[in-house]
């Protein structure tokens, strides 16, 4: 199951909520194909101004940051996580602007088999 969580300023998200999830969700559908519609799922954290810092300083209009989580094996097929960061980075820029696509920062997270529990219970591998 897909896992996306953007942290972006709480003034980014304000209003584009919306977007940004179908955006989200259509740029895993554009890699992974209709059936993983259902099971992305998409988290969008706003960020308040002033409790975002770089280099030691509030920073004061920071790109958005993307953890896309999925299972290991599902970053194995060839191309796949090049076709993700290009999809994902372009789906924030199309929404929040061009000015922030040389700063956005995608990171992918592959879970090893046993590593996930839904409800207290190790899922299947």
């Amino acid at each position: 199951m897909p896992h996306l969580t953007v942290h972006a300023t709480e003034t980014d998200l304000k209003g584009r909520e919306e977007q940004l999830i179908t955006g989200l969700t259509d740029a895993v559908i554009a890699v992974y194909g209709p059936w993983a519609r259902d099971i992305a799922v998409v988290k969008l954290v706003g960020v308040p101004a002033g409790r975002w810092g770089i280099g030691g300083k509030p920073a004061t209009n920071p790109a958005p940051t993307i953890t896309f989580g999925i299972k290991e094996e599902a970053f194995s097929h060839p191309g796949v996580i090049d076709r993700l960061a290009a999809g994902v980075t372009d789906a924030i820029t199309n929404i929040l602007g061009e000015q922030t696509r040389e700063a956005i920062t995608v990171d992918f997270i592959g879970t090893l088999p046993g590593r996930t529990a839904i409800g207290g219970v190790i899922t299947p591998r």
